[in-house]
This record gives C-alpha cells, structure tokens and sequence, in this order.
C-alpha cells in the first residue's frame, strides 16, 4: 500500500513561509507529478513527505498513518535524487544492495533483490562494473534499483533526469514510466518540465510560490485550466493570452488560444492580422511568431510544412470551441 495524504501542510524557514497549505490525496499505485517554476515549492514538498525536511504545520498520512514525527528510514519510502549519488568505490551490486546490507537483511536475500532489479532495469551485465565505467542512463538506473530493493510503499524522484542529454532523457522517461506501471508502485515525481510532466503523470500537482493550484489528470489540466497560472503553465507552445476587445466580447477580462487551435490563413481577413516575425520549420510541426499588432505577439502551430516565412501578412483565427476565458482575478470562466 501506498496512500499518502497531505492535510494543510505548511513549511517555513524563519519569517519566508515556503508551502503554504497543501492538500493532496495520492492514491496507491499511481503516479503523480510535481509540477512548477523554479523556487514554487515542489522538492522542499517532496522532502517533506520523505520527512528530509521538518513539517511546520498539517499532516502527512502515509496509509492512513501520521509520519510527520518519523524519521525518514522508517516512513517506507524510497528516494532517487537528481545527482544518482553512488557509491564510487562500489561495483553496481555493491551500490544497489547497500541499503539492504545496511539494515541488515540476509546475503541470500540481498543477492535475490539485486539480481531481480538488475534484471528489470537491463543491469545484469554490469553488476561487477563501477560507476565511473558507466553511461548516465546507466547510472540513474542503478540509483532506481537501489530503490526497487527496499520495495518502498512510494518511490520519490526529484528531477532524476534533469542531468542527461536530451534524446537519453525521452528514452529514460519511457524507461521510467514503464517501471512504475509494472511495479505498480505509488511514484511522484518532481520536474519543471511541464512536457515530461504530461507525457509521465497520471495526475499533475501544478504550484505556484508554495499553493497548489491545481490538481489533476494531464488532460484536465491541458482541456480546463483552474487559472491564467495553469493555462500558461501546461502546453508547448504556451498559451496565447489576448485581452481588450476581444475578450470583452467573450464576456471575459482575458482569453487564451493554444497555438494549435489557431487556423493560419495567408493574407486573410478574419480573426487577428499580423506579420510574421519568426517562422520555425520543424518538418513535423510548423511554429509562427506573429507580430499582430496590440495583441503582441502570438503564436501559431500548424501541423506539417507550411509554406510561410518572415514578413508574410497572416490572419490567425481561433477555434470558437477552443477559447478559454478568465476574469480579472485570473481565475477560469467555464461556460
């Protein structure tokens, strides 16, 4: 079991008050994503719960028990940090089966553990090696076996793959994703990459300067946004926000358009007007930043080539059925 419940759970550090209430439900099995700008709150969150860090109010239920006074080893969790922290002078066996031979579990047993996660995470022929004679990925894998190991009631990851190349880090997501769903273990993840955070998470906790401000599946979050926050947060490329006239005649104080629900017609004469000022062609997708005028600058995705470069006059008109609104406090207006 792997429930974790979090009931107003507060951290200060002197007079800066740095989580600022949280409410969540992590229900077993599940994997949930932290999700947030730089200094929002979503490690020292994730510290709290592994009890690395000291609740300053609220209650942290692990399975219906109160942790917030346990010490870390004994909260049945596991933990893989951004930096792999291995052991250099160890082989990978001897890294993976630390903490089993530091609580004192039988050499038998170690040796079942070890060889099972090694042979899940493809290990096995590198068990003798050492750190140093491994690649990256390789290494975030070990640090995840030595997770596996203790068979924690959740794993948690602060930005495991923030450290790896791009095209390691797409295939180490996939790596991961498909761990914990073999598992079935309770994971939450920590990343301010909101692209890892829709293509990994069965629910995504979005904070903002210590407040959740949203909690929910991917879709949720991308199809209804709580707040201008939200909608600008999640989708690449973000959200085009549009105030003025045009959101006075939705009835709203702002409205956003997604790139992708913006049709481009060349020298059209509905919607918003403007000029191309960048064109990216990715092959697969086409990017334009259009200069429209008192609208700033907006962007477009079109599925594809489109034959469009600097300078060409467009006209960008939004799906009706694709147009979100806010009020003046931020907050969504859903019809």
């Amino acid at each position: 079991m792997g429930q974790i419940t979090l009931q107003g759970v507060q951290k200060s550090f002197g007079p800066v008050h740095i989580i600022k209430g949280a409410d969540l439900d992590i229900a077993d099995g599940s994997f949930v994503v932290f999700v947030g700008p730089s200094g929002c709150g979503k490690t020292t969150l994730l510290r709290l719960i592994a009890g690395l860090e000291d609740v300053t109010g609220g209650a942290i239920l692990i399975d219906g028990r109160n942790v917030v006074d346990v010490p870390p080893a004994k909260r049945g969790l596991s933990m893989v940090f951004q930096s792999y922290a291995l052991y250099p002078h160890m082989s990978v066996r001897g890294n993976i089966a630390f903490g089993l031979k530091m609580a004192g579990v039988a050499k038998d047993e170690i040796n079942r553990k070890v060889e099972a996660a090694a042979a899940t995470l493809n290990l096995t022929p590198y068990l003798d090696r050492k750190p140093r004679e491994l690649s990256g990925g390789q290494r975030q894998r070990v640090a995840i076996g030595r997770a596996i190991v203790r068979e924690p009631k959740a794993f948690l990851f602060d930005e495991p793959l923030s450290n790896l190349d791009a095209a390691l880090r797409v295939q180490m997501r996939l790596e991961v994703t498909r761990l914990q769903k073999q598992l079935g273990t309770t994971a939450i993840y920590v990343t301010h990459d909101q692209v890892e955070a829709m293509t990994m998470a069965d629910k995504i906790v979005v904070l903002n300067a210590g407040k959740i401000e949203q909690y929910g599946s991917p879709l949720e979050l991308y199809e209804k946004p709580a707040n201008l926050f939200v909608a600008g947060f999640i989708g690449s490329p973000k959200m085009n926000f549009v105030t003025g006239e045009p959101a006075k005649q939705q009835g709203a104080t702002t409205i956003g358009v997604r790139p992708e629900h913006l049709k481009v017609e060349r020298d059209g004469h509905g919607g918003w007007q403007g000029t191309v000022a960048v064109a990216e062609h990715l092959g697969s997708d086409t990017f334009l930043y259009v200069d429209a005028g008192s609208q700033g600058t907006l962007t477009a995705r079109y599925v594809g080539e489109l034959g469009l470069s600097a300078g060409d006059k467009v006209s960008l008109i939004p799906d009706p059925a694709r147009i979100h609104r806010f009020d003046d406090s931020g907050k969504s207006i859903h019809a």
